[in-house]
């Protein structure tokens, strides 16, 4: 995110214009307009309604959240259906992340969809582009998309050199207006998404860019062990090992995904491909009929500037149905309006509310304006803890224990008016019952910041609190 808040930061003064506006959610409107079943959709298609009731009280008979009636509100609000037959492996850190991801390409056979914020040219890059140029001349069909300002300081001979190589490759919003394609020139609208799609029946998601940034893991040990629905290696630090101020890993969250759910990641690539007007796609087997691979209902969302705001959305639903809990993990937090009330409404009836948020972060400014929050989130009964001796830049939540979602969007409106994101929505308590346990573990290693303390926090912080507030809707 570092490039593109400071570039946003900088344009702010010239492009002060008419701002656009995030819409209203109401879960009473919500309910108005849902069906008494949600559209589950399969490998075969559109299941049958009973079909579907069987699945959904199977699946969520002993929720606190009616998940039934969450899903419907859900697909009210945001037209996307349910998808069953997945399999959903949660990830945890760069290291972990990226030998699953580099061993999904090294399984390609026809083609490779990639898309990414940051992709920088440093060791973990240049492996990187090292695979998909092997894979490409192996026969297979390549295509990355890369957003052109978290990418602004990487020299273009790096993208040369993956084009000369075969590779397709497409730079979402040039910062150069003159090489400008699609739907005009529109700056602060970037590309945030990180998916990774192998032929049509693997996919990942999530927090994770290309960088050295993620060569080290945090301290955190869930991902040594088994995690969601498979297992990997390399997600937790080497025991005994102490870290030092200059050896911090980053914390983030990814998944991996196989069966039908990864074709609605492929229809995300491929729109945002041809938005940008960019060359056709070259032939290859994006959409072939993908069998279940696990259990798992899900939801993909994708959303884009001037779009219809699907995630904004389902997360303001899921956390204004909240019964139980809503646990967060996030990077950047500068909440709007409706976020703060769902977050404060929730706590003050009695849910348990609780945000795990950075202690450190790569930008100074998001970092200060999140923080000029707190006050009235921990007088409301908001808990709020601060992760130490990592970078926080993970994006989950998981709501109740039985809804969960992991992607690329931060609780701020960067993401959610100016930003192309994809979150992953995850349902039933099995899943949920692991992204609780990472919960649990981000709460092992932060401190918690009382109301006590906040109240004696020094004067210069809260100027730069206030100072960095009056640019929240920019960062």
């Amino acid at each position: 995110m570092r490039a593109s808040r400071w570039m946003a930061f900088f344009l702010a003064g010239w492009t002060l214009l008419a701002c656009a506006q995030l819409p209203e959610v109401d879960s009473d409107q919500a309910k108005s307009r849902a069906s008494a079943a949600p559209e589950v959709v399969s490998a075969k298609g559109k299941l049958p309604r009973q079909t579907t009731e069987q699945l959904l009280k199977k699946r969520w008979a002993k929720s606190s959240l009616d998940m039934k009636a969450q899903a419907s509100l859900e697909e009210a609000a945001t037209g996307v259906p349910l998808i069953a037959g997945n399999k959903v492996q949660l990830l945890f850190d760069g290291p972990q992340t990226m030998a699953e991801m580099m061993k999904a390409i090294e399984s390609a056979k026809d083609h490779i969809n990639f898309e990414t914020y940051i992709f920088d040219q440093d060791e973990l890059g240049m492996k990187f582009a090292d695979l998909l140029i092997k894979k490409q001349r192996e026969g297979v069909v390549v295509n990355v998309i890369y957003d052109s300002v978290g990418t602004l300081g990487v020299p273009q001979e790096f993208f040369d050199r993956m084009k000369e190589g075969g590779i397709r490759l497409l730079a979402f919003n040039p910062v150069n207006p003159a090489k400008a394609r699609g739907n005009g020139w529109k700056l602060n609208a970037r590309d945030h998404r990180k998916m990774l799609i192998v032929d049509g029946k693997i996919g990942f998601t999530g927090g994770i860019n290309i960088s050295d940034t993620y060569s080290k893991s945090s301290p955190f040990r869930g991902g040594s062990g088994r995690a969601g629905s498979g297992s990997g290696s390399g997600g937790g630090s080497s025991p005994g090992r102490e870290k030092g101020e200059n050896d911090v890993g980053w914390r983030d969250t990814h998944v991996r995904i196989e069966g039908p759910a990864v074709q609605a990641m492929q229809w995300l690539f491929v729109q945002a491909w041809i938005e940008q007007d960019a060359d056709d796609l070259r032939d290859a087997k994006y959409f072939t009929q993908v069998p279940p691979a696990g259990d798992k209902v899900v939801r993909v969302l994708g959303s884009r500037p001037e779009g219809h705001f699907e995630i904004y959305k389902a997360l303001l639903l899921a956390m204004q149905e909240a019964k139980k809990s809503i646990h967060i993990t996030c990077a950047y937090f500068v909440p709007d309006d409706q976020t703060m009330e769902a977050l404060t409404d929730a706590a003050r009836r009695g849910v348990d509310v609780q945000l795990v948020l950075p202690s450190v972060s790569d930008s100074g400014l998001v970092f200060h304006a999140g923080r000029a929050f707190y006050q009235p989130l921990l007088e409301a009964g908001v808990k709020i803890y601060e992760l130490k001796l990592s970078v926080l830049h993970a994006k989950t939540v998981v709501i109740d224990g039985v809804w969960s979602t992991v992607g690329s969007t931060n609780l701020d409106r960067r993401s959610f008016l100016h930003n192309s994101e994809v979150n992953v929505i995850v349902m039933g308590d099995v899943f949920g019952l692991e992204m609780e346990k990472a919960f649990k573990e981000d709460l092992r290693n932060s401190r918690e910041i009382t109301l006590v303390e906040w109240n004696k926090r020094p004067l210069s912080n809260r100027l730069k609190e206030w100072l960095a507030r009056v640019w929240d809707y920019w960062l």
